[in-house]
């Protein structure tokens, strides 16, 4: 991982751009956008699934503290519509519309680009590992998206999701076998598909 002054060197005025959500049974996909503010730095920012809880929260409150960020949803109903990459493009789109765009490169984590008529959207394969930018935007973005599914659980209390996040594990396919999927849960995912087409 670099840091963001090297990062400042190779490309001018970024917005690093990350998702989180696209693995889940359950949930919206939830895509940040972000522009550090002149002179931020912080150590050992990495990709979010490489961090621990704990210090995710940590940086999530200096990143958001240092830096201008916007979100973009994907809703259930748009995943199963479009499918889940289209709906990935579609959160990162709707989270980086916001900013005023003139001379800025947007380094996109993964291999595809959001708008691919627009030469300053970079797509950057395991750029959350690489780019701090990234890095930061995937922060906020998974700490983001696991508070919300911890609120959700309050409301559907049987599947887990303050521990799981919406994802498929053993427990939670279980209980969606036990209790009945929910309006939160993503029909044209396999396991779900799979549970409902059985009944």
């Amino acid at each position: 991982m670099i840091t963001f002054e090297q990062e400042k060197k190779i490309y001018k005025n970024i917005i690093g751009v990350d998702e989180v959500g696209r693995g889940p049974l359950a949930g919206p996909v939830i895509a940040v956008a972000l522009f550090a503010n002149n002179n931020f730095e912080i150590e050992g920012i990495n990709d979010s699934k490489k961090i621990s809880k704990k210090n995710r929260e940590l940086f999530f409150k200096t990143i958001i503290n240092n830096c201008n960020y916007s979100v973009g949803v994907a809703s259930v109903l748009e995943i199963d519509k479009l499918n889940i990459l289209h709906a990935s493009l579609l959160a990162m789109k709707r989270a980086v519309d916001p900013f005023k765009l003139t001379n800025n490169t947007i380094l996109v984590d993964g291999p595809y680009s959001f708008d691919k008529s627009k030469k300053n959207i970079i797509p950057k394969i395991k750029g959350d590992q690489k780019f701090p930018s990234i890095a930061a935007a995937s922060i906020v973005a998974k700490v983001l998206r696991d508070n919300l599914m911890n609120l959700l659980s309050k409301k559907y209390p049987n599947y887990g999701w303050e521990k799981n996040a919406g994802y498929g594990t053993q427990e939670h396919l279980l209980n969606i076998k036990k209790f009945g999927v929910t309006s939160f849960h993503r029909q044209s995912f396999a396991p779900i598909h799979k549970i409902l087409s059985s009944k």
